[in-house]
């Protein structure tokens, strides 16, 4: 099975893309569904936070206060290394784990942090979204919980945008309309599964 690594840096537009081809009937595997799966309360990856960092991320019910634990760990570079390590292990094991269960010709596997973290040995192709700096700050700017400060911070932790382009294998441009990434993204398939037949 070709396996297909989806990212692009925040506001990109990484869901949208990963929903399309999704609607084309390629399996999707989102790194950041199963980061979410897994900090549920009553899963071991989540006590780890809890013992590793400041109670506080523990809101009332048992559950993970996320909003809290990005301030927290973007701030800091060597508490996001010490999530890193805890969280990373666990979703890589999750990603491989689902992947192996599938019977198809490709599937996608949407990974923001791909680059960042030497991923690149568990996908066959990168597939980078890009669309303009400017972009990216109107779309992630609208989502709650997330300032001009904390994006900055967010910035500062991913490659830059010259060096994941240099990294592609394929790229979606997503500064036009949603009509124009449905385009690319039919195409992208059509390719896909022409290599899948192939190898």
């Amino acid at each position: 099975m070709i396996t297909v690594g989806l990212t692009g840096g925040i506001g990109s537009g990484k869901s949208t893309a990963a929903d399309i081809f999704r609607e084309l009937g390629v399996p999707i595997i989102d790194a950041d569904v199963i980061a979410h799966d897994i900090v549920n309360p009553g899963q071991p990856t989540l006590n780890s936070i809890f013992q590793q960092f400041d109670k506080n991320l523990k809101l009332d019910d048992g559950s993970l206060n996320r909003d809290a634990l990005r301030e927290y760990v973007f701030s800091d570079p060597e508490k996001r290394q010490q999530l890193e390590a805890i969280m990373h292990p666990a979703i890589i094991q999750k990603m491989k784990e689902e992947q192996a269960t599938l019977a198809a010709p490709y599937c996608i596997m949407v990974i923001p942090l791909l680059l960042e973290n030497n991923l690149q040995d568990l996908v066959t192709r990168i597939l980078v979204i890009d669309c303009s700096i400017e972009k990216q700050q109107e779309r992630v700017l609208t989502r709650p919980g997330i300032d001009e400060k904390q994006l900055a911070n967010i910035f500062k932790a991913q490659v830059s945008r010259k060096d994941r382009l240099s990294a592609a294998d394929d790229i979606l441009h997503n500064d036009d309309d949603i009509a124009s990434l449905h385009q690319q993204i039919r195409s992208l398939n059509a390719n896909y599964l022409q290599l899948a037949n192939c190898s």
